[in-house]
């Protein structure tokens, strides 16, 4: 059982009556007005950056579960955004110190944040994402993050799966003889369904990554997933 604090349970209280209000004017059969509808998104907001705002996890999950329905309605305004970029670099970029210690360091709020600014698809979601992947070393937050731009699906001038690569080779070079498979295998999905929707893929730089992906130091899985990629990606090209 969560162990939440007061601030969690007053924004629970207001959150029901919130809903309330709102199953109400839904029971109605009467659709919101202009108005109705922007002080609900307005109050959702409120309520999302005072959870963003307190110290614990329960916390920032209880507003990425309002991000989430929000992103539902069809709200992807920059509030939400925003909102999502701050939980996603919360412990990476955005950094709070005790007597030196880290104490905002949540990879699973980072997790959940990547994967609904993927839901948003916005061009300035990828943007976002490619600053997440810049800054952060978690392994399960990046495998999150490349899974979310492969999704929104854009790769202008190459400029995503360049920069997926970077990360893959950073983590390769920090694993020496112990690379991380999980974040390789999802590098070659993206990769994949990048190229997909882009018309493949020319980055001598990230062709190169496949190719030593297939030769280096991973499980058969992945070195075969390495080449059935790069067998597609020629195939695409029409290479023999």
């Amino acid at each position: 059982m969560l162990n939440l604090r007061w601030p969690v349970v007053f924004g629970l209280l207001f959150i029901a009556a919130t809903w309330t209000v709102s199953g109400q004017s839904s029971g109605s059969g009467r659709e919101m007005t202009v108005e109705e509808s922007y002080l609900q998104e307005s109050n959702e907001i409120k309520i999302i950056r005072e959870q963003i705002r307190g110290d614990s996890e329960e916390q920032k999950l209880l507003a990425l579960e309002f991000i989430k329905d929000a992103i539902g309605r069809g709200n992807d305004g920059a509030d939400i955004r925003a909102s999502l970029e701050y939980l996603a670099t919360e412990g990476t970029v955005v950094m709070s110190r005790e007597n030196g210690r880290l104490i905002n360091n949540y990879p699973l709020v980072r997790k959940q944040a990547v994967e609904y600014l993927g839901d948003l698809g916005t061009p300035e979601a990828k943007d976002t994402l490619i600053r997440i992947i810049r800054a952060d070393n978690e392994s399960m937050v990046l495998a999150e993050a490349f899974k979310s731009l492969a999704r929104i699906g854009i790769n202008d001038n190459d400029q995503t799966v360049n920069e997926i690569t970077t990360v893959v080779r950073r983590f390769n070079a920090l694993a020496a003889n112990k690379p991380d498979e999980y974040l390789v295998y999802m590098a070659l999905e993206a990769y994949e369904k990048l190229a997909g929707v882009n018309g493949g893929i020319a980055d001598p730089y990230t062709l190169g990554a496949i190719t030593d992906i297939m030769v280096g130091p991973y499980q058969k899985k992945v070195r075969d997933r390495a080449r059935e990629v790069l067998s597609n990606l020629f195939k695409a090209r029409g290479d023999s």
